[in-house]
């Protein structure tokens, strides 16, 4: 059995200009009077991934910025319809700190530096100086 699909994403538009809406001219630079977007792709074997990314080309097709499509994107995860267990299941997978949690981290950065200043502390608590490790090793 042989299985074909495809997607397809559409877009049409025009522009009828109001003519004599008192600037004297007729002719709007800032405007294209019709355009027309048709974007294909065979769907038989896309992913979800895949199906973002084309999504993305549409709608920057039709005018949207980077910014919002990622923002768009972003609200599909971190919305009140979504529960936490799946945002922080988000989070581990792109390595991301929610809010929620960056009062726990700090507390874990500030045992770390502590941690790291006494390392860097030496021997017999003596504090080397970058300038005497260099010269020592001259």
């Amino acid at each position: 059995m042989t299985y074909n699909a495809e997607v397809q994403f559409k877009f049409d538009a025009t522009f009828t200009p109001t003519y004599g809406s008192g600037f004297g001219s007729t002719v709007i630079d800032d405007y294209i009077p019709e355009e027309h977007y048709l974007i294909t792709a065979p769907a038989a074997d896309l992913n979800v991934k895949q199906y973002f990314k084309l999504f993305e080309k549409f709608m920057l097709c039709v005018g949207m910025c980077p910014q919002s499509i990622r923002s768009g994107a972003m609200s599909l995860v971190f919305n009140d319809y979504v529960t936490e267990e799946e945002q922080r299941k988000v989070c581990k997978e792109y390595e991301l700190t929610m809010d929620e949690d960056l009062d726990k981290k700090f507390e874990e950065w500030k045992v770390r530096d502590e941690e790291w200043a006494k390392l860097k502390k030496g021997p017999m608590g003596t504090v080397l100086q970058q300038q005497e490790d260099l010269v020592g090793l001259e």
